[in-house]
């Protein structure tokens, strides 16, 4: 079973959350959280509380409450999308202007479980 969590409109560029999010993937969950607490990145804030949705996620849709470590719950998918981008302008010399390109992203991540369920354990196939 896989649950999904996202981060939409996040005001960090793609290219910095990816460095962080390279390190959590295929993970397992209980690991990626402890990469993220001592990662010294802002991204690695943000993708915490991802992953701790996700997990939370996950809870809700199995009815397994507090049962995350027992399953052995793995960051299954975790990628970064270009989100919007806010131009603004710095003034230049001589009369001219810089364009900054503030730029946002929206992250995804799937968790899903290695070991089965007793629902998906009991049905016949």
């Amino acid at each position: 079973m896989e649950a999904v969590a996202k981060l939409r409109n996040c005001p960090m560029s793609p290219r910095k959350m990816r460095l962080v999010v390279d390190n959590i993937r295929g993970r397992k969950v209980v690991d990626a959280l402890g990469i993220l607490k001592y990662t010294n990145k802002e991204a690695a804030v943000w993708l915490e509380k991802l992953v701790l949705s996700a997990v939370n996620n996950w809870e809700q849709k199995s009815d397994q409450v507090g049962a995350a470590d027992d399953y052995e719950l793995y960051i299954k998918t975790a990628f970064v999308d270009p989100g919007s981008i806010i131009y603004r302008f710095l003034p230049a010399p001589q009369g001219r202007a810089y364009r900054v390109r503030k730029r946002r992203n929206h992250v995804t991540i799937v968790v899903a479980n290695r070991v089965a369920l007793e629902e998906e354990a009991a049905k016949p196939e």
